[in-house]
């Protein structure tokens, strides 16, 4: 996504063997239209996507979206408003994200910066929790990792979820890939008890093997093209789940 809570598990767990394969009649989920799919579909956007036709995805099956808000602390989506506000007009499920630098500033002050320009909360039912998307950098490919050792990048989303709450009441949602995670991090299992997953995982049968500490993911991004706009993305749960989650329930 760089181009531009978690529910108690028993809520996950039936349904994630039945979506592990991401298969239906054959064909893999990427090659189907959204309204093809039992899980809830939805997708995510940046300013790439610009003023998105809400209606038009809303028809194509999408039931939840990610906007992406914030990047650092000087990066505001020009796009924010019309996408975030349209898509819960259309009836969306929605939610906002942050693209972390940890090159730039800490984890608390990008976190309160990312709250004040649509990263806020509200229990809902139509708001999906803060996210924080956190991947290799895609600016500087000699510090993928941002020059941060993985003990300090461990500190530096402790400090980000730490502020998200402090002000949401919730705990982000971390969108990584498990390469990055165990690159990155070492691995820490520091996130999995009360952090939702977002798993990025493109044009594959299946997740893969999750970050250290996770046993199943919430949200999977499995491709970043397709019916809707942006990246393409699956809740693993039913609607029902997914409105409880966004309630924070």
């Amino acid at each position: 996504m760089a181009r531009d809570h978690t529910p108690p598990r028993h809520r996950a767990r039936a349904v994630a063997a039945t979506v592990a394969a991401l298969t239906l009649g054959g064909a893999s989920l990427a090659a189907l239209p959204a309204s093809a799919a039992s899980p809830p579909q939805g997708h995510d956007v940046s300013s790439h996507q610009k003023s998105v036709n809400w209606a038009g995805a809303r028809a194509k099956g999408a039931e939840f979206v990610y906007v992406k808000a914030t990047e650092s602390t000087n990066y505001r989506n020009p796009y924010f408003a019309q996408q975030y506000d349209g898509a819960r007009s259309a009836g969306l499920i929605r939610g906002a994200y942050h693209f972390a630098a940890p090159d730039k500033s800490w984890g608390t002050t990008q976190a309160a910066f990312f709250v004040r320009n649509g990263g806020a909360w509200r229990a809902d039912g139509w708001t999906l929790p803060p996210a924080l998307d956190i991947e290799y950098n895609p600016y500087d490919k000699k510090h993928k990792c941002y020059g941060l050792s993985k003990a300090k990048m461990v500190d530096w989303i402790k400090a980000f979820s730490d502020e998200i709450k402090r002000e949401t009441g919730r705990r982000p949602v971390i969108y990584t890939t498990t390469h990055w995670w165990n690159t990155c991090t070492g691995g820490s299992d520091a996130f999995a008890a009360d952090h939702a997953l977002w798993i990025a995982r493109h044009e594959s049968a299946d997740t893969g093997a999750l970050p250290a500490g996770w046993s199943f993911w919430t949200f999977w991004q499995y491709d970043n093209s397709g019916s809707l706009p942006g990246d393409q993305n699956l809740y693993n749960g039913s609607q029902d789940q997914l409105k409880q989650f966004a309630r924070g329930s």
